[in-house]
């Protein structure tokens, strides 16, 4: 299992996405959430309101999860990376592999 993390301008376009994502069988499901970012873009420090999502999903399924956000990304550069999961409780782990076939 790994989860794939992006932030999103806003909740409708997270969602967006994270339904592509379902509907595509990329990803088991996704956690949505308001946050408060602070960041350096174009030589100044920009502090937002941005929407995090959690992508779950295989190992197998992570490059193409990649390759869907760079397509569907509103961002310019989109953090767009991995968190490795060390454990997981294996009836999860079951449900996510046989949701994402």
């Amino acid at each position: 299992m790994v989860i794939v993390y992006s932030t999103f301008p806003s909740e409708e376009k997270a969602l967006e996405i994270g339904r592509k994502l379902l509907e595509k069988k990329l990803i088991a499901c996704f956690n949505a959430f308001e946050i408060r970012s602070g960041y350096w873009w174009k030589d100044e420090i920009v502090e937002d309101r941005e929407w995090a999502v959690l992508f779950k999903t295989n190992e197998e399924n992570e490059k193409k999860v990649y390759e869907e956000l760079k397509k569907l990304h509103p961002y310019e550069v989109p953090a767009i990376f991995t968190l490795k999961v060390e454990n997981v409780l294996p009836e999860y782990l079951k449900w996510l592999t046989e949701s994402v076939r």
